[in-house]
């Protein structure tokens, strides 16, 4: 018997059918893949052209940036030029505007001064002429008028003269008499006695001669002094004070009639205020009538020997700077008789005068 073949899907039928399919497959990919490839070389040459334009387009953007760098570089370095200007300018304006205020100020103080300087002009010629008029109704020779017989300066060798002149006045007790005993008494007196005592009515009188005798253009100080030393012009601060038209003089001699002659006498302490003043004195007219009793403190002795008393008055005079003439007005006291001879030294060697005036005098 015959035997029969098994059934095999490997068999030849089925190899051809396989083979078959397998080709149908590759013929397809083969046609698909020929199409993508038609597809793809339309692509690329579109993309490549595409491509070489970004390119070119890339390649100007780069010039057109460089170029642009360039005239970013060139507008920077003009902005800061420009601002560099700019700074220098506001500058230049601000030191402008600086020199215009300075100059605005300088032309207000300018203008200040000119009228300043007017007005003081105007004020001399006002002065001048006031000076000119007070010296023609005085016969061209005193601010002040003096009432007495005549004209008394005959015999004195005591001229009256300078630009800063000194009155000092000793207004120490001892000014109230001329011997110790009375002068003990009159200091016990009341206050109006003793401005009415004889001796210093004529110092006071003595005071006001020379007062008249000032020149129109001169500048005075009026000292009192005893045991410290004071002026006695109302609110001159003990400077020099300008003749004018003589209220301030004549105002001082007021208050010199007020003072009463009390405690020891100091004349150091009136150099030492004489040596303040500046510019100094052309002449000083001492009205005194004895040595000093007392350097720049009182002593604490209630005595004081005539030795005492010479050495307080040569430490006083070592003080007194040596170009100031001092002219001394001696009214002596009993108990002191050195003090004519200390004075009338001192006259002559600083130039000055010394008078010792007879009891009618001035």
């Amino acid at each position: 018997m015959v035997k029969r073949r098994q059934f095999s899907v490997f068999s030849l039928s089925f190899l051809d059918v396989m083979s078959c399919g397998f080709g149908a497959v590759i013929l397809i990919f083969l046609i698909i893949n020929h199409n993508r490839d038609d597809d793809r070389q339309v692509n690329d040459d579109v993309l490549l052209a595409e491509i070489r334009m970004l390119d070119y387009q890339v390649q100007q953007g780069e010039k057109d940036r460089f170029k642009l760098l360039d005239a970013l570089d060139d507008v920077k370095a003009r902005v800061e030029e420009s601002d560099e200007n700019l700074a220098s300018t506001q500058s230049s304006i601000e030191n402008k505007e600086a020199n215009l205020e300075d100059l605005e100020d300088v032309t207000v103080a300018r203008e200040e001064s000119l009228k300043a300087l007017n007005a003081d002009i105007e004020s001399r010629e006002k002065e001048v002429n006031r000076l000119l008029a007070l010296k023609a109704a005085n016969d061209g020779a005193q601010v002040r008028s003096f009432e007495g017989d005549g004209d008394r300066q005959y015999l004195t060798g005591l001229k009256v003269g300078g630009k800063n002149i000194i009155i000092a006045i000793d207004t120490s007790a001892s000014m109230l008499d001329d011997t110790i005993v009375n002068i003990l008494r009159r200091r016990n007196m009341s206050d109006k006695q003793k401005r009415a005592a004889p001796k210093w009515q004529r110092a006071v009188r003595t005071v006001e001669w020379l007062a008249a005798q000032l020149p129109l253009d001169a500048e005075f100080q009026l000292f009192t002094y005893a045991e410290d030393a004071a002026s006695a012009v109302p609110d001159s601060k003990e400077d020099w004070v300008p003749m004018h038209d003589g209220q301030a003089l004549s105002k001082s001699v007021t208050a010199l009639r007020q003072t009463i002659p009390v405690g020891g006498s100091s004349l150091v302490n009136l150099i030492l205020k004489i040596r303040k003043l500046s510019p100094i004195p052309d002449n000083v007219y001492l009205i005194t009538d004895g040595l000093p009793t007392m350097g720049e403190k009182p002593p604490r002795s209630a005595t004081v020997s005539g030795k005492r008393r010479l050495d307080l008055f040569a430490e006083a005079v070592n003080r007194l700077p040596k170009q100031i003439p001092v002219n001394v007005i001696m009214f002596p006291m009993e108990g002191d008789p050195m003090a004519s001879a200390a004075y009338w030294n001192v006259a002559r060697v600083t130039g000055g005068a010394f008078i010792s005036p007879s009891w009618d005098w001035p």
